[in-house]
């Protein structure tokens, strides 16, 4: 682990097969990603090498942060590794809109490891070709990513005891 990796983890009460197809169809995803409050649109969901995902994040009070994932790896049920970044609506990248130091990439890492019918999920994020003005600002928003994936991870949670 490298110092300025995030890294969180969440135990599901749902089989990994579940949970997985929660990350990888895009009306599941779109129903409970991003943090608590946050609407998702899925605009296109490639789940395979080089594949793309790209979707928009509302805000309560109706802006719009879009997002671009490029798959590197994926291995059905257990694994996707992705390099994650800010973009526009057209898929262009962008810097974080609230934050200009912030990394233009990272490299995200989510494992999936079930256990007596519980999965448990782990994110891991790190600066990937990131300066070290930007490794210092992503460590320093440890605690504001932890936040905001504690809300994601809810809605998750949610989402899987409904289904």
């Amino acid at each position: 682990m490298s110092p300025d990796e995030f890294i969180i983890s969440r135990a599901f009460n749902a089989p990994r097969e579940r949970v997985w197809q929660a990350w990888a169809d895009p009306k599941q995803l779109a129903a409970w990603w991003g943090p608590k409050g946050f609407k998702a649109k899925v605009k296109r969901l490639d789940l395979k090498p080089g594949g793309i995902l790209h979707h928009c994040l509302i805000s309560p009070q109706g802006d719009e942060m879009w997002g671009w994932f490029v798959y590197r790896e994926i291995v059905p049920e257990e694994r996707i590794v992705f390099i994650n970044s800010f973009s526009d609506a057209e898929g262009g990248l962008t810097r974080h809109p609230l934050h200009e130091a912030w990394p233009l990439q990272l490299l995200s890492t989510i494992t999936l490891v079930e256990k007596d019918g519980r999965t448990t999920v782990t994110i891991r994020w790190q600066p990937h070709e990131a300066t070290e003005a930007e490794r210092a600002t992503f460590a320093a928003g440890h605690d504001s990513m932890r936040g905001g994936w504690t809300g994601t991870l809810d809605q998750l949670e949610s989402y899987l005891a409904e289904a």
